[in-house]
């Protein structure tokens, strides 16, 4: 096999990038459009809350047997099926004649999202190696970054030029253009598969039942209690505990009977991808609730329109931006003390938010001028987060697994998702209908992201702590020792 690097990786992650930035952004830029899809589609709360829900359930949902897939039936096979759904998907949901259309069309295109994300990280670990492995991810974290802020933004820009009638539309027509020449750019530039696939492993189809009744019935209650905590199915957490269970003695007997899991246990036995599966669990709780709890406040609390809160929410996709390229860059030289840094300084900008929030005391223009500084601190940490945490966690996975290492990875970020927005929203709901004060209910949301925050930061520090308790001294006889560029196998090596 060559070790040479493939000349076109770099035009080939150029459209994993944007097929990953549609995906995600297609979570956050149709909630502003929510009012105009409700009355243009005379639509009840409920349908249009699956609008939202749906989307995340499935993307959840498939996420590791499409990492699976991926790394057995090939990457660009999966990729371009993903992408040629997501684009059909977008297209039917843009022409939806009815609530009920819209609603299944929307979990067909999340499951076409959860297909194609995994295989974005997977051709990373494929076609980068070393320092440009960290540059690679770098750039993902900051599409990460950008596509969950800039979404409220860009769904403002686009009901402002087309009208709030059908403006709702276009929140998925976008998508097209966009999805077509992707999909043709992609079709040219990533590697083939190759015939090196013969040896498949059979898919584990028990397995990936139970895995994804587990996450259904723990996802289900948590998105649907966004808006109504008291009425969410909370019993099917103990039906999700149960499969799990379930899940792990079956994946113990298929890797004793015939050695082909859907999650190798040895995976999760790795400290440092167990270790970033946690923390960016616990980050992404705090993370993106934050803009589910500021676009409440501004819109409703403070009467801004759609466009104005994307533009006062865009700060944290800047700094998010600009930081997520330098920290992909430095992950293999400060390692894992870059990603507690990194949640400090996010713990420290929602600190600042909460406190400009209570200064500015309901002004709204007093509060967008507070929120440009605070967020901009915020992103900026969190650019040292998502990328490098993902670098490290991946850092002593083979290439061979590397969708399936992905696919647990998101799939643990879209459940800390969904129990940060689940909790946030019930305490952000719960004092403002207690109070009736917009001001008191968006300082305690802002709390408890604040708290998520912080368990990720000490997830971070424990695991820090612990590497240097284990890490054995230099040997004086080693000249390379203490070098941080030395090793060249795991950008993770320095404090991961």
């Amino acid at each position: 096999m060559s070790t040479e690097p493939d000349p076109r990786r770099w035009r080939a992650l150029s459209v994993c990038l944007v097929a990953g930035f549609m995906s995600l952004l297609d979570v956050s830029i149709v909630n502003v459009a929510l009012p105009s899809m409700q009355a243009g589609l005379d639509a009840s709360a409920a349908q249009v809350s699956w609008v939202v829900s749906g989307y995340a359930l499935t993307f959840g949902l498939v996420l590791v047997a499409a990492g699976r897939l991926g790394d057995d039936r090939g990457r660009r096979r999966m990729f371009l099926l993903g992408l040629a759904l997501f684009t059909l998907t977008s297209a039917v949901a843009g022409f939806a004649p009815t609530p009920e259309v819209l609603v299944v069309v929307r979990l067909a295109q999340g499951a076409a999202a959860g297909l194609l994300s995994p295989q974005v990280v997977g051709f990373i670990q494929d076609l980068f190696r070393g320092p440009e492995r960290g540059t690679a991810f770098g750039m993902f974290g900051a599409v990460v970054g950008i596509s969950t802020a800039v979404g409220p933004l860009l769904g403002g820009l686009l009901l402002a030029w087309t009208g709030t009638a059908d403006g709702w539309r276009w929140v998925f027509f976008v998508n097209i253009p966009i999805g077509v020449a992707a999909l043709v750019y992609a079709a040219r530039v990533l590697p083939s598969d190759g015939a090196a696939r013969a040896a498949r492993r059979p898919l584990d189809l028990v397995g990936v039942v139970l895995l994804g009744v587990a996450v259904v019935t723990l996802m289900l209650p948590l998105v649907l209690s966004e808006q109504d905590p008291a009425g969410a199915p909370w019993w099917l957490l103990a039906v999700s505990a149960v499969t799990t269970v379930a899940f792990a003695g079956w994946e113990r007997r298929a890797k004793r009977v015939h050695g082909h899991p859907l999650i190798d246990g040895a995976l999760l036995r790795t400290r440092s991808y167990a270790t970033g599966v946690v923390l960016g669990m616990t980050y992404f709780a705090g993370f993106t609730s934050i803009f589910f709890v500021l676009t409440l406040y501004l819109q409703n609390g403070l009467g801004y329109t759609p466009l104005q809160t994307g533009l006062a929410l865009t700060p944290f996709a800047l700094g998010s931006a600009v930081t997520s390229a330098l920290g992909g860059r430095l992950v293999e030289r400060f390692g894992r003390p870059m990603v507690v840094i990194g949640l400090a300084v996010v713990l420290a900008g929602l600190v600042a938010t909460d406190v400009a929030l209570s200064l500015a005391a309901g002004d709204p223009v007093a509060t967008g001028w507070a929120l440009a500084g605070t967020l901009l601190v915020a992103g900026a940490g969190g650019g040292l987060v998502v990328a490098p945490n993902q670098t490290l966690a991946l850092s002593e996975v083979p290439s061979t697994s590397g969708g399936t290492a992905a696919g647990v990875l998101q799939t643990g970020q879209r459940i800390g998702t969904a129990v940060g927005l689940s909790a946030v929203g019930a305490v952000f709901f719960g004092r403002l209908s207690a109070t009736g004060d917009w001001a008191s209910a968006i300082s305690r949301g802002l709390l408890i992201t604040v708290g998520l925050v912080a368990v990720a930061l000490v997830v971070g520090l424990i695991d820090l702590l612990r590497s240097r308790r284990t890490q054995p001294p230099p040997s004086p006889a080693d000249p390379s020792a203490g070098s941080p560029s030395s090793g060249t196998s795991s950008p993770s090596t320095p404090g991961r």
